[in-house]
């Protein structure tokens, strides 16, 4: 298994693929040891993908330590060093987004062409979701409020009824993930000290310093990252481009024309400015 230390960390990555290199930032929890994860995507027939599990994540060091996006950013730059990857596209998805803000302003010089997926800029732009407040609620009652809100559209009691034992199966399967965690005491630790960077998280006033191609995308009926987020980062970045597909936070993998058009991005194809 690959491992590279990174600043305080033992760092776990995997890299899969050919072409453009493309590194990705995975989002809240983010495991690869969890499918599916980027490499099963359909980015995984075009790029040379570097993914990794990020400070306090899968099996990555966890220090019980306050964690802040800065050291996110750093992780990622220092990582990017330790392989000889002077420089890629980068894909940030929801988290990951965050970081990815944060890395494109802080190393400027390692990002070529950005995509901010699912994501939220913090202070004036608007926080995603609060999860940490979530952090306490007992299993089951945890595993569907995170699934309603990640989805607006399960609020909607017409949608609802067509689908509970879909909602039921969700829940359950989430529950067995917070037991995962929970068998792994540092699990506990390291996605509290990642919720508790993520509450802090803020780039908004800082966006306009970016100078590089941006796509901004996002799931209509998202309620962690919802779409006025994401319209306040594109307001905020000169140039950005920003889209809107049919689907919650998981909009990724609900509407296939969201990879494809991530893809004619990174492959700089021309893409026209759309708020749909």
């Amino acid at each position: 298994m690959p491992f590279v230390s990174v600043r305080d960390l033992q760092m776990y990555y995997e890299i899969r693929g050919t072409g453009q290199r493309l590194l990705s930032i995975s989002g809240t929890g983010g495991d690869l040891r969890r499918s599916p994860t980027i490499f099963q995507s359909p980015l995984g027939q075009h790029f040379e993908i570097l993914a990794y599990d990020q400070r306090g994540l899968g099996q990555t060091s966890k220090p019980d330590i306050p964690y802040t996006l800065a050291d996110y950013a750093a992780d990622a730059d220092s990582l990017l060093n330790a392989l000889g990857w002077e420089n890629c596209h980068v894909i940030g998805i929801s988290f990951g987004g965050m970081v990815a803000q944060e890395l494109a302003l802080r190393y400027p010089h390692r990002v070529e062409r950005l995509v901010l997926a699912c994501s939220s800029s913090g202070g004036a732009g608007g926080s995603s979701y609060p999860l940490h407040e979530l952090a306490n609620l007992p299993n089951e009652e945890l595993a569907h409020r995170q699934i309603t809100i990640t989805d607006s559209r399960w609020q909607n009691q017409d949608w609802l009824s067509e689908r509970t034992t879909l909602l039921e199966e969700l829940v359950k399967l989430m529950v067995a993930s917070f037991q995962e965690d929970s068998d792994e005491p540092s699990r506990q630790v390291g996605r509290r000290r990642q919720l508790e960077a993520r509450a802090a998280h803020d780039t908004y006033n800082r966006l306009s310093q970016l100078h590089i191609p941006v796509y901004i995308c996002g799931g209509r009926y998202d309620g962690i990252s919802p779409p006025a987020n994401l319209e306040a980062i594109h307001k905020q970045i000169p140039g950005s481009d920003l889209e809107f597909f049919e689907g919650g936070h998981s909009f990724l993998y609900q509407d296939p024309q969201a990879f494809k058009r991530i893809i004619e991005f990174l492959q700089i194809q021309n893409l026209k400015s759309k708020i749909v």
